[in-house]
């Protein structure tokens, strides 16, 4: 099986490498966290001339066409950049919700707006007590007249509180955990009733907490028919964990090469400490790790478009393990080998770290992902 790149995908990698390198230093990203969204608007823009925002989706909606090779040179590139825009949020999410559960109206109205940086979408789904489990859902939505009326709260929305528009997800029928019975709703993020709490994450990104209370929506705010939503939300996680996987691997490669060059330069009893056997050893184990990871990035994307639910969500269940543990020894080894340094938040290599581990925390860490495989037989059937 061929995995180079083709010419296109290579000319995607290398302009984004080229873009995000011109953006400047670290202290650049610092200076665009204080802007009023907590990420470059000048960038999203930068990354909409590029075709970046229509990636995924199909030509005669407006967007490239791409699939998920394409998406996974950009997420590494991110992962490497420590990019703080709402990639994953507007385009691997809401845009995928916008691909496989709108209507054909919604994809011509919408998806022409996500790919030229004018319209920022976020998933709200998650709630405090379904943990990670997607058909958990409480928040409802009831008919009202012709529309719908939604109430209840939302948590952890990534990017939401800069978002322009949400994508809600709420039980119109049957009981709380039930995989029947979920819709999903296109949301302004100013209606009348919504509120929304923003907040800096560990990793230096955004989030929100977004209530719903007797929100009015219209009929066609509806994605696809209401009720038979889970489907279509499970394939965007797999889309999504998929994207991390690929993130990763760029956040694991500039800890293992700064750790590197650490070593090389830093003196200790006279000589670098690179020159220890022991250290040496240590980085090595790194560079197990990150290519262990990387594999399973390679084998999450090319599982992305899996049809078959059931081997898709055991792929990105088994991606999701290594890719926690490989980033959990990556991390630690880095910031041990940089020893005090390595703590501050004027060093960078930290700040990488604590994005590994939001990574791993999105929509379940290697613990909980271990005990799915465990109740499907594993990846490979005895």
């Amino acid at each position: 099986m061929d995995f180079d790149l083709s010419e296109e995908q290579q000319l995607l990698k290398d302009s984004l490498g080229r873009l995000l390198a011109d953006r400047g230093s670290f202290e650049q990203r610092q200076k665009h966290q204080s802007e009023a969204d907590g990420w470059s608007r000048a960038l999203w823009a930068r990354y909409a001339e590029l075709g970046l925002l229509g990636l995924p989706f199909e030509e005669r909606h407006g967007g490239l066409g791409a699939g998920p090779v394409e998406t996974m040179v950009a997420m590494e590139a991110f992962g490497r950049a420590l990019a703080l825009e709402p990639y994953l949020a507007a385009v691997v999410l809401g845009g995928g919700l916008i691909r496989h559960a709108g209507s054909e109206a919604q994809k011509s109205a919408l998806v022409p707006r996500i790919a030229d940086g004018s319209l920022i979408l976020a998933f709200a789904h998650g709630e405090r007590q379904a943990r990670y489990e997607l058909a958990d859902v409480a928040t409802t939505a009831k008919k009202d007249g012709t529309g719908w009326a939604l109430d209840g709260e939302k948590g952890v929305v990534l990017h939401g509180d800069s978002a322009d528009k949400l994508i809600v997800s709420a039980r119109v029928s049957g009981k709380r955990r039930d995989r029947e019975g979920i819709g999903l709703f296109l949301v302004d993020s100013n209606a009348s009733g919504v509120t929304r709490r923003g907040y800096p994450t560990a990793d230096g990104l955004r989030a929100a907490e977004i209530g719903f209370s007797s929100v009015k929506l219209s009929a066609d705010a509806a994605l696809g028919g209401p009720g038979h939503a889970l489907p279509a939300i499970e394939r965007v996680v797999d889309e999504a964990i998929a994207a991390l996987a690929a993130e990763s691997v760029g956040v694991m490669a500039v800890m293992h090469e700064m750790t590197v060059e650490y070593l090389k330069t830093r003196k200790q009893f006279g000589t670098t400490i690179g020159s220890f056997q022991v250290l040496q050893h240590r980085a090595v184990d790194m560079l197990v790790a990150l290519e262990q990871a990387r594999s399973m990035a390679m084998f999450a994307t090319m599982m992305a478009s899996e049809e078959d639910a059931a081997e898709r969500q055991k792929a990105m269940a088994a991606a999701k393990v290594q890719i926690g543990r490989s980033g959990k020894l990556v991390g630690q080894q880095a910031i041990q080998l940089h020893g005090g340094i390595g703590m501050t938040n004027e060093y960078k290599v930290g700040h990488y770290f604590k994005r590994m581990t939001m990574i791993d925390t999105l929509f379940g860490p290697a613990e909980h992902h271990l005990s799915r495989l465990a109740r499907t037989d594993g990846l490979v059937e005895a």
